[in-house]
Order: structure tokens, then sequence, then C-alpha cells
């Protein structure tokens, strides 16, 4: 890989400070290095740092020192200008040369010019939504389900081998519950005086599965055994999800069904554990002594009737990840599962599995406002939103970048009403018509003659109105890996969104076909062509359409 104009100065930067100011390289890259994108701000240079005033401790020297001593020997030729601010900011100004250079690389580049300049080795697995198939997807799983698809594409994107995995739990009490809840309301559309206990389902769904069993049965199945309906219903139940998941926009490359656990593989890892002394029996009942591994109690994993709990399917399912080549593991779950996070860290101390990076993201609620009011949903109780509802009124495109705008530990409102607007209000319709835009324009240019056949070199006529646009795009690099590492996906909407702005603020300010300036217009074009490419990788990552025309 072909490092960059940005960061073969970020490094020749870093060696500076550690060969001249002889810090170390992990102090070094503390330091912040930053693309200055705010189109208020542009006097402060085009990159600015803090190193000064950060190794200012280190070195114990005043900062605005350190800063003006940066500024006298630091030199590059990508730099115009580096020049001390306030008690110790450097900002840095490159020169024109370097932008033309920067805009030839993210041309002849194309998206290439994002990936990382050192290649992957992680096989990541990552677990999202993973709804009980008791019931349709409720809307609240839209915001699970397009952190877990958006990441995994940018981690793909980046080098990183990556599953995307559905756990199916298709085993337990609740699915029990589900056979029964089927069998009654089938029982009902029979003319049986049969009634739903208050812990059952309620939901109208299982309404029409009854009357489709009927339909196609008529009494025959009044005799069947709970497990004939519980097999039914969570068949049934489950290609809906998978409709609705593809429907959103989602391809999962595993579903994996919890019932596949209980055949062996829970016993044996149980063996395991016991093996190592993390199993102790109390009350008749099987123990996982996680408190030694930093949860806030122990958990059962086999209960005094010899039933199997959730926990032991858990560890045997972590350990049944790594044994398919994983070495990476993310969950995405919902808040109310923080302490199932610390029992996920628990249970991979105890399986030795410490090599193994496992992260979990917590996602806040999601409450939906229509017409200025709040809608109210429970499954159990049949009064349910679901995530095909939402799907079905707003279109894929608006209820993934909708679920995504918001940082995915504070709670999301999304509102209807704004997802249904066709106006610039919508950030949607405002993103897909930049792209339009930069292709309108590139269509309309190549019906001139002497604006054809653009290509790199024509970036060298570009003026100083175009470098914010070229500092923009070039961001772009930065933070797909700042996602790579936090796994904030929201990150991601926001910048395509700033960026669809600078182009639009560009475009009303800067005029790009201009045949009295044939020179600076081919130049404009290529960067107009680079501007396309970038939102046509933002919104593929983002799983959202790229129309040509609106």
């Amino acid at each position: 890989m072909i490092m960059n104009q940005i960061t073969a100065l970020h490094q020749a930067f870093f060696t500076y400070l550690t060969t001249q100011l002889g810090v170390s390289l992990v102090v070094a890259k503390r330091c912040s290095f930053d693309l200055n994108t705010d189109d208020q701000k542009q006097q402060f240079g085009d990159i600015s740092s803090n190193a000064a005033m950060l190794l200012s401790k280190e070195l114990q020297r005043n900062p605005r020192e350190i800063a003006q001593e940066i500024a006298q020997n630091f030199t590059d030729p990508a730099i115009e200008k580096l020049e001390v601010a306030g008690p110790g900011f450097l900002n840095i100004f490159l020169t024109k040369k370097a932008f033309a250079q920067l805009a030839q690389e993210l041309f002849e580049q194309k998206q290439t010019f994002f990936k990382p300049d050192a290649t992957r080795d992680s096989k990541i697995n990552i677990e999202f939504v993973s709804a009980n198939p008791t019931g349709p997807l409720h809307f609240g799983h839209g915001r699970g389900g397009i952190i877990g698809d958006v990441l995994s594409n940018v981690l793909t994107f980046l080098g990183n081998e990556v599953t995307k995995e559905f756990y199916i739990n298709d085993a337990g009490l609740q699915m029990q519950k589900l056979g029964q809840s089927l069998k009654i309301r089938y029982q009902q559309k029979a003319g049986m005086d049969s009634a739903l206990p208050e812990d059952a389902y309620h939901g109208t769904y299982l309404i029409d599965l009854a009357n489709r069993l009927f339909a196609d049965h008529g009494k025959k199945l009044l005799d069947q055994p709970d497990e004939f309906f519980t097999t039914y219903a969570s068949t049934k139940l489950l290609e809906h999800i998978q409709k609705t998941l593809q429907d959103y926009g989602i391809q999962f490359d595993e579903w994996f069904s919890e019932q596949t656990l209980h055949q062996g593989a829970i016993e044996q890892i149980l063996a395991i554990l016991k093996q190592k002394e993390h199993l102790h029996e109390k009350d008749g009942a099987l123990w996982f002594t996680s408190t030694k591994f930093g949860d806030d109690k122990d958990r059962v994993v086999k209960k005094q009737d010899g039933t199997l709990t959730y926990a032991a399917a858990d560890i045997a399912y972590m350990q049944d990840k790594i044994n398919r080549g994983h070495n990476q593991l993310i969950y995405i779950l919902g808040h109310d599962h923080h302490s199932y996070a610390t029992r996920l860290h628990s249970m991979r101390k105890a399986l030795g599995l410490e090599k193994n990076p496992l992260d979990v993201i917590l996602y806040q609620l999601v409450s939906m406002k229509e017409s200025g009011k709040t809608v109210r949903m429970s499954k159990r109780k049949g009064k349910i939103v679901t995530l095909q509802d939402v799907i079905d009124t707003v279109g894929p495109d608006v209820a993934r970048f909708f679920y995504l705008n918001r940082k995915a530990d504070a709670q999301l409102e999304f509102n209807v009403d704004l997802a249904l607007t066709n106006t610039d209000e919508n950030p949607v319709f405002y993103i897909q018509y930049a792209y339009v835009r930069t292709g309108s324009i590139l269509q309309k240019a190549d019906a001139e003659q002497p604006l054809q056949d653009i290509t790199a070199q024509d970036l060298e006529h570009l003026s100083q109105a175009d470098n914010l646009l070229i500092k923009q795009v070039v961001l772009l690099k930065e933070m797909l890996e700042t996602i790579e590492f936090n796994h904030q996906t929201h990150l991601l909407a926001y910048y395509t969104y700033e960026l669809a702005q600078c182009f639009n603020r560009y475009y009303g300010k800067n005029k790009v076909i201009n045949l009295q300036d044939v020179p600076l217009s081919r130049a404009r074009l290529a960067l107009t062509q680079i501007v396309r490419t970038t939102l046509s990788l933002c919104l593929d990552l983002l799983g959202i359409s790229k129309p040509e025309r609106m």
C-alpha cells in the first residue's frame, strides 16, 4: 500500500518528535494530528496538533517553547508554514502542490485510498439481533441490526474477515410457551373454550398462524403435542424474521441454532470447566463460579432437575465460535444486557480465551414518535410496532440511516414524520441528492468537448477554494480506522452527511463548469468525481441505495 501525502506527513511528524525531542513512539502517538475541516476556522491552518502541550509534562518544559522549537525545526516539502497559536497549538498550512498531490492520489486510487496501510489478519465474529423466534422483530431490533451490519461492512472493507451471525434462541421455556400459546389459539379456532394464560404470547401473529393451520388441516391437529406447535410457530416466525432482515438489507452469513448446542456441546464444555475447577454444586444445582472472573454472582448452569440453563448454552456457544476459527468476538446487545456483558467476559476468562478480544456493544432504547406522540409497544400483550412496519412505511434506506444516526449508548427517538419527508430536512434525501448532483454535473460536463477525458493531472490547477473539500474527503480514511477501533458506527452516518453538506456548500459558492476557465473547470470536475467516489463508498458501507435521479 502506497502511503498517502497526509499519512507520510504524519509519520514524519512522529519521527521528528521521537528523534529530535527524544520522546517514545508510544508518547508521540498520543499527540493529535487533526485535519481542520471546519469551514469557519480555516485561518488556523490545514492540520493542527496539541503535541507541545501534551509533551510539556514529559519534557518538563514550557509548552509554547516546545511549540516554537518544533515550528522552527520541523520541515517537510508538504508544509508551506507552521504557526504557533495560544498556549502552544501547532497549526500547519500545506502547500498548493501538496493539495494537488493529495487530490491526485484520491483520483487515481479511488476507494483504495481509504484502505489501511497495514494488512489485517482478524477473523471476527459479530453476533447481532439474535431475537427469540417467538414473534416478529419489533422496531427496537432495528437499531442493533444496523449497528452490526454497518460495523461488519466497515471491518470487511478494512481487510478483516468477518462473519455476521444470528443466534437463534430456539430452546428453553420461552419456546415451550410459544408452542402452548399457538396450540390454544388453534383450539379457539376449532371452537374449543380455551383461554390464554397471562404469561402466554398474546400477539395477533399467533392468531394468524392458527388460522393458517386450521385452513390447511381443520381439526385434525387437536391431538398433536405442544412440541408440534412449537416447531411450527418457531419455523414460521423465523422465516418472517429472515424476510424482515432481508428487506432491511441485512444478509447474515450464519444462522446458528441454540438447539445444536444441546447435542453434546454443552455437556462437553461443562466437563472442561469441571476439570478446571470452575464449577461447584449447591442446593442440588451445578454452578459456574463466575465471581472468580469478575462477575457479580455465580451462575447456575444445570438446575436441580437436570435442565440446562441459558448460561450453560452461552459458554458452549462462545467456545464454538472460537473452534470455528474466529479470533475476535463482538456481541451487539440491548442496554438491558449489561450484566450479561460482564458474564461474557467471565466466561472468556474461565475458558482461557484472554488472547481473543471480546467486545460488547450495548445500545440504548429506541422510542418511536409519530404525529407528536410516542408509540408504545409490548410483544407479549400483542401491542407491537414491528420492524417490518417501519421498513414498509419509510423504506429501508431511511430506516437504516435513522436507526444509526445516534451514538449507541444514547437513547434514540425515531421521528416517523421526518423520515417520511422528501425535502432537505431528511438527511437521507439530502445525502442522496448530493450524490445525484455529482453525477448530473459530470454528465453535463461530458457533453462539452473541452471538458472530456478528465485525468489526475488536471488536479494541478485546483484553487485555494477547493482545499476544504479535499480535506473533508481525506478525513474518511481516519474515520473508518477510528470505527474499527471504537466500533462507533454512528460516526459514518455523521461523516456522510457532513461530506454532503461540504459539497453542497462548495457547489453553491464555486462554479464547476466554466468554459471561460477550462483548466480550473477540469480540476473541479476531477474533484467532483472524487466526491462521488467517496459518497458512493459511504452509501455502500451504510447499505443505502445510490439513485441516479431524484
